[in-house]
């Protein structure tokens, strides 16, 4: 059947500003006249991590609506796509209702990202459920990961903000770097824990180039299987549970993702006076054009 309808379309590289270091989202303007087939087809179709779709607002305090799709389902939060899709709206001429303030509308609702002083935007991380890692799982999640270095005086925590990460400590980030997970075996362990995806940080010497290392395993289900290249929701995750378990080094700092793959994702992470979280780094436009369908 030939292509009848076209769409709008953006590539957004996430967390880098020099393109092909970030993590890269597809993102589909004008998709009210997209059913969720067609969506998850396309977000196939695009093999990206994930492939988010713009649609007019119902709340009437958001700017904007969106979808998020992975290659196997769809999520109500992802951190990456949030503020790609932010990044590709704005470079599209649409001017926010408030300078320099968006609100999204998302699966776990309104969203409200800012601009920062660099010129770089930030999304407030919505809230997490935290939930201990049972004590009888540590043995197996060493073996899964074939190494003796997890900091296990910073209990393992499933954190669940819309997209629901294991957080694992490691005792540094050379340690979280030198991991070769099986992700075969890593997979039972998730499911124990309520998420598909295992979140492994481990912090920087001083004078490093961030505060922490983190990588993300994806080991099934609406995540895919491998290892995502900077992840927005894991780093709001990760903020929620160093501030709950009193380990924040800073009100501001850092978090280096995606160094394992010949990537170099940097993500800034900031606690305001108000109690909010704000996570944020730069984007750049890689691919710009059309979809046929």
């Amino acid at each position: 059947m030939n292509a009848t309808h076209t769409v709008r379309f953006r590539q957004v590289d996430v967390f880098s500003a020099v393109p092909f270091k970030g993590n890269p989202l597809a993102v589909v303007f004008d998709a009210d006249g997209l059913d969720t087939a067609r969506m998850q087809a396309i977000a196939r179709w695009t093999n990206l991590s994930e492939t988010t779709f713009l649609l007019q607002p119902d709340d009437p305090d958001a700017d904007y609506r969106v979808r998020i799709f992975t290659t196997g389902g769809e999520l109500p939060f992802a951190g990456h796509p949030t503020l790609g899709t932010a990044h590709a709206l704005r470079e599209s001429g649409y001017r926010p209702r408030r300078p320099g303030r968006l609100v999204q509308q998302c699966g776990v609702g309104l969203i409200e990202l800012s601009e920062r002083d660099d010129g770089c935007w930030a999304f407030a991380a919505p809230p997490a459920r935290i939930t201990p890692s049972p004590v009888a799982g540590h043995a197996e999640l060493a073996r899964a990961l074939h190494s003796d270095a997890i900091d296990f005086a910073a209990p393992p925590c499933t954190v669940d903000n819309g997209a629901p990460w294991l957080m694992v400590r490691m005792q540094s980030a050379a340690d979280c770097l030198a991991l070769q997970p099986d992700i075969a075996a890593l997979a039972p362990v998730t499911r124990a824990a309520g998420t598909d995806g295992l979140a492994i940080y481990g912090p920087h010497a001083a004078g490093g180039p961030t505060d922490f290392e983190l990588r993300c395993l994806m080991t099934g289900g609406s995540f895919g299987v491998g290892e995502d290249p900077v992840t927005g929701s894991a780093n709001a995750a990760l903020a929620c549970l160093l501030d709950a378990q009193g380990r924040r080094p800073a009100a501001s700092y850092s978090v280096r993702q995606g160094t394992a793959l010949q990537r170099d994702g940097r993500v800034a992470i900031e606690h305001d006076g108000d109690g909010r979280i704000w996570i944020g780094g730069a984007c750049v436009t890689v691919i710009e054009g059309s979809f046929r369908y």
